[in-house]
């Protein structure tokens, strides 16, 4: 069960180290990231060392049998006051949570260094990397080993449990009171693991034996601490969902104005300032174009203003008819009859007519409140807007030649 189960679990917690460890090029001076981050760390070497096939080697290197056991066991010693650290920054002031997070490290290291000189004391004869536990379990020494290791696990997880529980209940983030929750359930499921070490011991002393839960005890451990990390990642992991989802919307975006914008820039290239860059190739090095649209929402918006001379009256009298028998209405009408206002507008520029009593366009009125109402508005008018064919060749070579866009 532990090689079935350590594998899934090494590869959760190296998969939460390597994403933290991106954030923390960013933000370094974050107390409780960096805490996180090396708690995945410390858990996934746990993982990583009592794999058989790597206990066995660790053995033969030092030449000792089952000295991967205070070594995997005191990473996770270290995992559990990282874990406690890391709910202390996210509840108390920083000074206070500071102190906490060096009084719960020093605290592990005297379980460590006490774990040690135990299993020091110890005379293991053969290398046992599935049942070490149940093998010594009537070692007097072992047993004293066992206690201080499972009772201060159990102490942790008791207070992961309560403490994540109880942030839990005042988080106003849905998704870290989920996070939170998912903690607690993993936290109380690894109780399995160390209570069943737990009565092992008790069990060696008062007549009664475990061997039959071991598999169930490897199952409690893994399960529930993987639970816990998955519970820990979830807010990063939303919060990059987040960031990707409106890193794809600006870029979708962007291209969705490129026709738009191009046929207003073939006009008048006086509407950028700035030349823009391939699209495709912000793609490709993962580059937000998060400036850049707000950029061409400002340039498209001057171009309109430039071309309000060549508006003519009855265009926008015969484009609200046509849009009208099409059924279209409300946002989506206006928006219609705007792009059909430019398309005859940069006719009209291309053959030098402005109007002497230019019309509005349809959208002059409309309540955009927000950057966000601008863009979604200036996406309905891209998507009604057909350049004319005079200039359709024109855009398409500017497309090409900077924004990347294709139609």
């Amino acid at each position: 069960m532990k090689d079935i189960l350590h594998p899934l679990c090494l590869a959760i917690a190296g998969t939460g180290f390597l994403i933290l460890v991106r954030d923390l090029g960013r933000s370094r001076r974050d107390p409780a990231l960096v805490a996180l981050a090396f708690t995945y760390g410390f858990s996934a070497l746990s993982y990583a060392v009592s794999l058989t096939w790597v206990w066995v080697r660790i053995d033969g290197f030092f030449g000792v049998p089952n000295i991967v056991v205070p070594i995997a066991q005191g990473f996770v010693i270290v995992v559990f006051a990282l874990q406690a650290t890391v709910l202390a920054y996210w509840s108390k002031p920083p000074a206070q949570a500071r102190r906490h997070g060096r009084l719960l490290l020093v605290a592990a290291l005297v379980v460590i260094a006490s774990m040690a000189v135990l299993f020091a004391s110890l005379t293991p004869a053969a290398t046992r990397p599935t049942d070490f536990s149940l093998y010594y379990a009537h070692d007097p020494v072992f047993q004293t080993y066992v206690l201080l290791y499972f009772g201060t696990y159990t102490v942790a997880e008791i207070y992961l449990a309560v403490s994540c529980w109880t942030y839990a209940r005042r988080a106003t983030n849905r998704s870290i009171a989920v996070s939170l929750r998912v903690v607690t359930v993993g936290a109380i499921i690894t109780l399995g693991y160390s209570g069943i070490r737990i009565a092992a011991v008790v069990g060696a002393e008062v007549g009664f034996g475990v061997d039959h839960l071991n598999d169930f005890a490897w199952a409690c451990g893994d399960i529930g601490a993987t639970l816990t990390q998955i519970g820990y990642l979830m807010p990063t992991v939303a919060r990059r969902a987040t960031g990707v989802r409106d890193w794809a919307t600006a870029h979708l975006r962007y291209r969705r104005l490129g026709r738009l914008w191009a046929a207003l820039d073939q006009a008048d290239p006086g509407i950028t300032l700035r030349r823009p860059a391939r699209q495709s190739q912000d793609v490709l090095r993962g580059r937000s174009v998060h400036f850049p649209l707000l950029r061409r929402r400002v340039e498209i918006r001057q171009g309109q203003k430039l071309m309000r001379r060549y508006l003519e009256p009855a265009v926008r009298v015969e484009a609200e008819a046509r849009r009208a028998s099409e059924g279209l209405s409300g946002t989506e009408f206006v928006a219609a009859v705007t792009a059909d206002q430019i398309h005859a507008a940069l006719v009209r520029h291309a053959a030098g007519e402005p109007v002497d009593t230019p019309a509005e366009f349809a959208d002059a009125e409309l309540a955009l409140a927000t950057t966000e109402d601008e863009l979604l508005h200036l996406q309905r008018v891209a998507a009604h807007f057909t350049a004319p064919v005079s200039e359709s060749r024109n855009a398409s070579d500017v497309l090409s030649s900077t924004s990347g866009d294709r139609s």
